[in-house]
């Protein structure tokens, strides 16, 4: 059946197309984003939901919607999404940050020559029949210093378009190298060097715990006298009584805002202060860009739903087609591994380690421990996924650590997951052939190389003669049909596995009639998917 999408916001006919011509069966209902009650009423037909900013995805709509695995913002901003529940549930936010960049970018700069030159202001006085030319005295950008928190994608297209009217450029970003500010030819600084040296400022940066409030009344006595502050990212960055309080002082000379901390910005304390251009949050406002994020999103949800391939999620890792086609069998190793130390586990997990050898060391490691992850967590609650597994073995306290190594034995490319607990470590190690089918290769330090079905049984006992055969008659008089057989041991007279691919799923009664033989430590059914 083919996956199923809403599109609740209004999207171009263009992208919608998209969904179509990839196969996807799409509804396009652009009125019940501001329809929260027949929202509600259907949310739970669809696999997928494709939105503006009208559209609330709350916890409650995402309870109504068992059956959602992605939301596709067209756009940057999710403050309409509640991600954590999101993540909870299982489904990935994704949004579309590179389709508006330019005309973000664009929009900075505009902002920034009309608070340099006063033009709104003086539009006005010139409209209304004054000739008010000494009045709106203006600064050149030329020469100037651009000061830019924030130099990632947005940010970077600034710096690019000021370097171009001839700014010199700092750029304050925690994440940006040297290496990288060399090749973008500009100057990286801590934040108070910024603060003191710029002439303008322009912020684009995410609205985050350590970012809210970043330009405040501690940092605004910081900067130079006489300096302009552009906002086109988000509001809260900038306190705007704070800095409506510079304003007033001449500490700073003007400032240009497209966000606000409340929005829709009906008041706010820089409105009607001279030399304060605002606007209503225009960003992202071109037909361009609007056709961009529309198209781009279309494509991501497409992509996600027909091959796994994720990009621009904000609560799971990004995987791109070409990982996905490469690694799929690698990520089903990697769950198959967990969900078999999840159904051999009844304790408290303390910690999961996962190590990553040869080949597979080099691949997307964020999601292969997520799908591990989800293998293990599944086993108590069905409904975990690789979106929501991490989220919850944090809740728990279980630590997770990842280390890779270069290829250090037989096979090319192997993952090992060690599971602790209070009593014990339970190791298991599986590798992926050129077939493309995952195998277990070490089972407690134990080699086998066994074929993974939907079916198994797994045994331990101490190796004695005689366990082949106890085996495979006890199963077969009671009618369990063995597929497949892999044996290992530890050494001779020592601990010994089995592990069995049955056909179907192993009945009670050959479960009891293996533990009353009383030659086994463990048996224990296991249950993978296909």
């Amino acid at each position: 059946m083919a996956p199923r999408v809403l599109v609740s916001d209004a999207l171009s006919e263009t992208a919608v197309q998209i969904f179509r011509d990839r196969g996807i069966d799409v509804d396009y209902m652009p009125a019940l984003g501001k329809d929260k009650e027949e929202l509600a009423r259907i949310i739970g037909q669809y696999d997928g939901l494709a939105i503006r900013s009208a559209t609330k995805v709350t916890d409650k709509l995402l309870e109504l919607a068992p059956n959602l695995k992605v939301i596709g913002r067209a756009g940057i901003g999710v403050d309409n999404v509640d991600i954590p529940a999101a993540s909870k549930k299982g489904v990935i936010v994704m949004n579309t940050p590179f389709g508006n960049s330019i005309t973000t970018a664009e929009h900075a700069i505009a902002m920034m020559f009309a608070v340099a030159r006063q033009l709104p202001e003086a539009s006005v006085s010139t409209h209304a029949g004054k000739w008010e030319k000494s009045r709106f005295m203006g600064v050149e950008l030329f020469n100037k210093t651009l000061g830019v928190i924030g130099a990632g994608n947005i940010g970077g297209i600034v710096c690019d378009r000021a370097l171009g009217l001839h700014m010199k450029v700092v750029a304050y970003d925690p994440f940006l190298s040297e290496e990288r500010a060399t090749q973008m030819g500009v100057q990286k600084v801590e934040l108070d060097e910024l603060l003191a040296r710029a002439d303008f400022i322009t912020l684009h940066v995410p609205l985050t715990e350590k970012t809210k409030g970043i330009l405040n009344a501690e940092t605004l006595a910081k900067t130079k006298r006489g300096v302009r502050i552009i906002n086109c990212a988000r509001g809260g960055l900038v306190n705007e009584v704070a800095l409506a309080e510079a304003l007033k002082s001449g500490q700073v000379a003007g400032a240009a805002f497209d966000v606000f901390e409340v929005e829709p910005a009906t008041d706010s304390p820089l409105f009607n202060l001279p030399n304060v251009v605002v606007t209503p949050h225009l960003g992202a406002s071109t037909s361009e860009a609007q056709e961009n994020v529309a198209l781009h999103v279309a494509e991501q949800m497409s992509d996600y739903l027909l091959t796994g391939a994720v990009q621009n999620a904000l609560n799971m890792p990004s995987v791109t087609a070409e990982e996905a086609a490469v690694m799929g069998p690698w990520v089903k190793l990697a769950g198959h591994i967990g969900t078999f130390i999840g159904q051999m586990t009844d304790e408290p997990i303390k910690a999961i380690n996962i190590l990553y050898d040869g080949g597979v060391a080099e691949m997307n490691l964020a999601a292969l421990n997520a799908a591990a992850i989800a293998g293990i967590m599944k086993v108590a609650n069905p409904d975990v996924n690789m979106v929501s597994a991490p989220i919850i073995a944090k809740e728990r306290g279980i630590q997770i650590s990842t280390t890779k190594q270069e290829k250090s034995g037989t096979y090319d490319a192997y993952i090992k997951v060690t599971m602790v607990t209070e009593k014990r470590e339970r190791s298991i190690a599986g590798t992926v052939f050129s077939d493309g089918k995952p195998r277990f290769i070490q089972i407690k330090g134990i080699n086998v190389d066994a074929e993974i079905g939907p079916h198994m049984l797994y045994t331990s006992n101490k190796d004695v003669p005689g366990i082949i055969g106890l085996l495979g008659m006890t199963l077969g008089e009671n009618g369990a049909n063995i597929a497949n057989f892999t044996l290992g041991r530890a050494a001779a007279g020592d601990q010994a596995i089995a592990i069995i691919y049955l056909d179907e799923p192993l009945n009670e009664k050959a479960r009891t009639a293996l533990e009353a033989t009383g030659k086994f430590q463990q048996v224990r059914p296991l249950l993978f998917d296909a």
